[in-house]
């Protein structure tokens, strides 16, 4: 039975508009046949060794069926359906002689993908993206074989001329977003862009925004679950780095391996990262309020025992709070500029000398240590660097007013955090949300 026209009539109308599908012709003297494929998800190699170049040196039809019937990796057709999913997964598929058969040339790229290094997991995917462009592709389609994923190629940056690529599905993808997202990267006139954070920046509209409005990964199983949630994925070559837009703020505090956790570990495991939020922006402050303004906050044995511990330090709870600060600063900039091999050594020795040094001579309290040693441990509870980032800046700004007015300059100041993240959108998106939205239940009509 001839069905060569109906799979090519329906494999048109599911991949209609998705440039990396195409049609190639075959022509020989005694026959002619057509092959699909998705580029970048089949290998040209493979297709050329065990297709292109035998049907061209083919003496009759039959030699060539007889041929293609002793390939190990060949695939009977069985439903549309099915051949479909087949493309979208790297199979060829090859029309011949009112024949359709599926061919696994799928790309094989393990050995050319190195491991995730910033966002670890302990059980989950290991790999992480590169810096080809074409390869960050193959790993998204592979990960996300759905005939709707689209992707469209433009170029960033009037001198460096990146190109870059949009990814999303069209039957989740907002097309305001989308739209949005075009508009702004056409708008863009930098001479250079050569990295994901260089692009955000330019894309933000408020480029002095205090926090991430746009999620910046290198985890291709983190780029797959966001296109199942709608979102839409910008991949740059040179950088092994993709944006993700729109985002919430709860989005900077998951990791995937969430996703494989019972649901009562996972809802724990989030719930300590907000209380290491909460840590990382408020301890320091607090210790400053009760230690300068509002003593009698806590009981009577505590309040003594700080006050006990800061009599040999000769200035101020907030300039001992600052010192201290900045020096947990240095120290990690230290660690991530040094080389590997010394970095976590002289980091880790340093800050320990550092410490000791500084109670033995008076200069700050031994509270002081564990309240720093605190806040640094918890803003490292941030799966996203970005948001890591961002919070260092924001508990001196929250330092600062409580500095000024105490405990009551701290509760104004975190309040009017909250108001200014109620405020904050992501591509005209609703920014401030502390859980997981519903997914798209039913595709978006056209």
């Amino acid at each position: 039975m001839d069905n060569t026209r109906e799979v090519a009539e329906f494999l048109n109308i599911k991949f209609s508009g998705y440039s990396g599908f195409v049609w190639q012709e075959l022509e020989a003297p005694q026959a002619h046949a057509r092959i699909g494929y998705l580029q970048g998800m089949c290998s040209g190699q493979k297709l050329h060794e065990l297709i292109l170049s035998p049907f061209s040196k083919m003496e009759s039809p039959d030699q060539f069926t007889a041929y293609l019937q002793a390939l190990p990796f060949l695939k009977p057709y069985q439903t549309l359906t099915q051949t479909m999913e087949s493309v979208a997964r790297g199979y060829a598929v090859l029309l011949y002689d009112g024949r359709v058969l599926l061919l696994d040339l799928r790309t094989e790229l393990n050995n050319s993908i190195s491991e995730a290094n910033v966002e670890n997991v302990v059980q989950g995917p290991k790999n992480g993206l590169s810096e080809d462009l074409n390869t960050n592709l193959f790993l998204v389609r592979s990960r996300y074989p759905q005939p709707s994923l689209q992707i469209e190629s433009l170029t960033a940056g009037t001198v460096s001329q990146t190109p870059i690529a949009i990814v999303y599905d069209a039957n989740l993808a907002d097309p305001q977003v989308l739209d949005a997202l075009r508009r702004t990267l056409k708008e863009i006139k930098a001479p250079m862009i050569q990295a994901a954070n260089q692009l955000e920046l330019h894309l933000n509209r408020k480029n002095r925004s205090l926090l991430p409005t746009m999620m910046v990964t290198e985890r291709p199983d983190r780029i797959a679950f966001n296109l199942s949630q709608g979102k839409i994925i910008v991949v740059l070559h040179g950088t092994p780095f993709a944006l993700i837009v729109p985002v919430v703020f709860y989005d900077f505090f998951t990791s995937m391996e969430d996703l494989t956790q019972a649901y009562w570990v996972g809802r724990f495991l989030l719930t300590v990262r907000y209380i290491g939020l909460a840590i990382n922006l408020t301890l320091a402050s607090v210790y400053v309020a009760i230690a300068s303004y509002n003593p009698d906050f806590l009981r009577v044995q505590l309040t003594l025992s700080i006050a006990g511990s800061r009599a040999s330090v000769p200035y101020p709870s907030y300039i001992e709070v600052l010192f201290m600060l900045v020096m947990m600063e240095l120290l990690t900039e230290a660690s991530i500029r040094l080389p590997k091999s010394i970095g976590s050594t002289a980091t880790t020795v340093g800050g320990l000398i550092l410490g000791q040094a500084a109670t033995q001579a008076g200069l700050v309290s031994n509270i002081m240590i564990i309240i720093v040693a605190a806040v640094a441990i918890s803003n490292f509870v941030v799966p996203l660097a970005a948001m890591g980032f961002s919070l260092r800046v924001l508990k001196y700004i929250l330092l600062i007013i409580t500095t000024l007015s105490g405990l009551t300059g701290l509760i104004i100041g975190t309040a009017a955090l909250l108001s200014y993240l109620a405020t904050l959108e992501s591509f005209g998106q609703k920014y401030f949300r502390l859980y997981m939205a519903k997914p798209a239940s039913s595709p978006r009509s056209g």
